[in-house]
């Protein structure tokens, strides 16, 4: 049975086509994905330049060792480089935040993503994309955390906002000019 699963991608170097890149080649081999909307944020944990950053859903029959292979793959297609530091700047950046309501080490990955809860980044565009489902640890709606998050004045020193983007004819952004951005 097909898993619901989603991913978070980032890039802060060529940007605009690394993600259309990882997005086309997502549709090609998982199908329609659902899409959030694409976010620029200050890079975390080193000085670089800004990131977009976005969470991708789809369903999958692949495992979780199997996905992770394939993203692995995709992100080395693109230009990344193997065993770059964990804070750098990179073309393409394509991480599994939850794998059905999978917990623990699984092949490998560790379920769910730890940067949920710790990335204004991470966290929003998967509250917009999947409000109601829960935090396969926590039970709490990803809106609930993120309402939470988003009201703690420590973790908004993550300059995050919408940003418009367009895919495939389809502008991304919903939230363009709703004035809910975290800075």
């Amino acid at each position: 049975m097909p898993a619901q699963v989603y991913l978070s991608l980032g890039s802060n170097i060529d940007r605009d086509h690394y993600i259309v890149a990882a997005l086309d080649a997502l549709a090609d081999q998982f199908g329609e994905l659902e899409i959030s909307s694409v976010y620029e944020s200050e890079s975390v944990g080193f000085v670089g330049d800004n990131f977009y950053n976005l969470v991708v859903g789809f369903c999958t029959e692949l495992s979780v060792g199997e996905l992770s292979g394939y993203l692995k793959a995709l992100e080395y297609r693109h230009g990344r480089q193997p065993h770059c530091a964990r804070f750098s700047s990179r073309t393409l950046d394509i991480d599994i935040l939850t794998y059905a309501d999978l917990t623990g080490s699984v092949d490998g990955v560790t379920l769910p993503r730890g940067e949920i809860l710790e990335n204004a980044f991470v966290l929003w565009p998967l509250a917009e994309l999947a409000p109601g489902a829960q935090h396969p640890l926590l039970g709490t709606c990803y809106e609930t955390l993120w309402r939470n998050y988003s009201g703690r004045y420590d973790q908004c020193r993550q300059s995050l906002w919408p940003v418009s983007f367009c895919w495939r004819g389809d502008e991304l952004s919903r939230l363009m000019g709703d004035g809910a951005g975290v800075s």
